[in-house]
């Protein structure tokens, strides 16, 4: 405290040093942001600190409702009308991509939402019912749409704004078109259950073996990435792919055990690697998520990432151990 008589006081000090010694709150500690001094009345709690712009004031819990109705909704297209799941994974894509659209505005980044995903629904309606050359000429299409749609705005950010439609077609559309080609069989819904139960195994194991085993961190897989990753997660992510992988090949699918085991292992890293690359995206971007759809969950975009970078592999090595009939 200044004690120096001969020192002018401002009025803030001089409160500051009242409040001080009469026991209550500093008021410089409640001050608006405009820099007026907000004091609460007697007995009244002061009002809490109104987060900063794009800021949650505190993260909601993961609700294991918003789980469970997505698989439900999985469940029920999958086991019904199997065509029903393609109307699920373009709502999802569509809702993905309007979050990647948003994400990328925040730096200035335009995506061409409207041939992204016109195009995104071409290439899997094409793959489902025509195969995989008519999907890839649809996949050609939409890029020079893109090219010629950016045209009118200028020059300026042309490549920078086109680079990210196509990188928006690549990463949801042609991605999640391998689940259409992995559902187009007489045996899809069994190919596209194993396709997902992995995926979502790997995010399960890795979830209680990380809080568990690789609480605070212990052995990071990636801390420029994602500080939270840890080695004990993905030990946890392996562990629940490979009896996953098993089972399903053996139970669902005509397969053998060891072609179940290398499935889950494969699995395991491509989604580990689906987790980081969006966390890359989001550390570009200077977001913490892409969304706030889902409750607890952030956006859906956050569901899809480990999704998207499994379907081709897990389609490929179903194709080669499991021959479409």
């Amino acid at each position: 405290m200044d004690t120096d008589p001969a020192r002018p006081r401002s009025a803030a000090a001089g409160q500051a040093e009242a409040a001080d010694r009469a026991g209550g709150p500093d008021p410089s500690a409640l001050s608006e942001p405009n820099g007026s001094a907000h004091v609460p009345p007697p007995g009244q709690e002061p009002r809490p600190a109104k987060p900063a712009p794009g800021e949650s004031a505190s993260p909601a819990p993961a609700s294991p409702a918003v789980g469970l109705l997505l698989g439900g909704l999985v469940f029920l297209t999958l086991l019904t009308v199997k065509a029903t799941f393609l109307i699920y994974l373009g709502a999802a894509l569509a809702v993905a991509l309007a979050e990647l659209s948003g994400a990328f505005a925040r730096r200035g980044i335009a995506i061409a939402v409207i041939p992204v995903a016109a195009g995104g629904a071409a290439i899997l309606t094409c793959m489902y019912w025509l195969g995989a050359q008519p999907a890839l000429a649809a996949l050609a299409l939409t890029v020079v749409v893109i090219l010629a749609w950016r045209m009118p705005a200028g020059p300026d950010g042309y490549l920078r704004d086109v680079t990210a439609g196509v990188f928006a077609v690549i990463y949801l559309p042609l991605l999640a078109s391998f689940v259409a080609a992995m559902l187009a069989p007489a045996d899809g819904p069994r190919r596209v259950l194993t396709f997902i139960i992995l995926t979502v195994c790997s995010d399960i194991g890795g979830y209680f073996a990380g809080i568990t085993l690789g609480r605070g961190g212990r052995h990071p897989m990636a801390p420029v990435i994602s500080p939270k990753k840890t080695w004990e997660g993905f030990a946890g992510s392996a562990a629940a792919c490979l009896v996953a992988g098993w089972l399903c090949l053996t139970l669902l699918l005509p397969g053998h055990a060891w072609q179940g085991l290398l499935a889950g292992a494969a699995v395991v890293v491509a989604a580990t690697l689906g987790d980081l690359t969006e966390s890359m995206i989001k550390r570009d971007l200077d977001i913490k998520d892409m969304g706030n759809l889902l409750p607890g969950h952030g956006g859906l975009l956050e569901r899809l990432d480990s999704l998207l970078i499994v379907s081709p592999v897990i389609w490929l090595l179903l194709y080669l151990f499991v021959p479409v009939r």
